[in-house]
């Protein structure tokens, strides 16, 4: 054993995959071990030292692309469409197609695509080393995903960005003999199952949080309207624990000084890009 140790071994993120010459662990590819050139052979850290310091750069974090997976669902619906009305009708099949549009619920996708896309672009302008933003993650397990999360010293922000008409409001129903209940409805439309989908959303990012061990993180659910209209001398308004608001205020929220310290937030941004893979 003691040849494959000869010399003083490189730290580094392997290129290739390799297994561990002491233990015989297989170490994959991209795993930091020690190298150990003149045996080219390599160890795992657990084998190399339980508390061996490693100072390389970490690989990036891809933000993903806003509105990617709406944009795709769009898409297929349309040339599902497309192609369904070319085989049912081989005549006239392109006329019909000419003078028809895609159905409302195929055009909805298209236009929660542009609402995402219109907030990432403002997320992304304001993502530095300290603010670090994550579009469009998949929530494993279900179909959903998460529209936007960003990490600041203010905390965690879970945001479903929505393109609605209309003006959002709160009310509150119940009191003195009845439960109290509070609901959103952009204009007369009951739109409260919007609120709940981001509680459940912020529920599982905070889980996520608490399987990596990090703790003390406060998370905050944030939804988005990015083309309602609002009240001259009224703003944003919290629900059930999730803000309602509009885009500039949603970056003004997340902007605001914090207690995350930089190095928990780059923590947290990995936990959660590793918890909800790109849609």
């Amino acid at each position: 054993m003691g040849g494959e140790t000869a010399g003083a071994p490189k730290i580094m993120r392997l290129r290739y995959a390799g297994q561990c010459q002491r233990c015989g662990a297989a170490i994959s590819a991209g795993t930091v071990a020690a190298y150990y050139r003149e045996s080219k052979s390599v160890i795992c850290q657990s084998c190399e030292s339980p508390t061996l310091e490693v100072n390389l750069p970490l690989a990036p974090v891809p933000a993903g692309t806003p509105g990617a997976s709406a944009r795709r669902e769009f898409q297929r619906r349309s040339d599902a469409r497309d192609s369904r009305i070319r085989t049912n009708h081989p005549v006239v099949g392109g006329l019909l197609l000419a003078v028809t549009d895609d159905p409302q619920s195929t055009k909805a996708w298209a236009v929660g695509a542009r609402g995402e896309e219109r907030l990432g672009a403002l997320l992304n302008a304001v993502a530095d080393d300290n603010t670090h933003v994550l579009h469009d993650r998949r929530i494993p397990g279900t179909r959903a995903n998460i529209d936007h999360i960003v990490v600041s010293s203010a905390g965690v922000f879970v945001i479903d960005a929505k393109k609605y008409q209309g003006t959002p409001t709160r009310r509150v129903d119940g009191g003195l003999f009845s439960p109290r209940r509070e609901r959103l409805f952009v204009e007369s439309r009951d739109q409260t199952k919007l609120v709940e989908g981001v509680q459940k959303q912020v529920l599982r990012v905070a889980q996520a949080l608490d399987a990596g061990g990090i703790v003390d993180v406060p998370i905050r659910g944030v939804l988005c309207f990015v083309d309602a209209t609002w009240p001259l001398f009224s703003g944003a308004f919290s629900i059930s624990g999730v803000e309602v608001l509009w885009p500039k205020k949603a970056i003004d929220l997340l902007r605001r000084p914090g207690t995350v310290a930089d190095e928990t937030a780059t923590l947290a941004h990995r936990a959660i890009a590793r918890a909800f893979p790109m849609a």
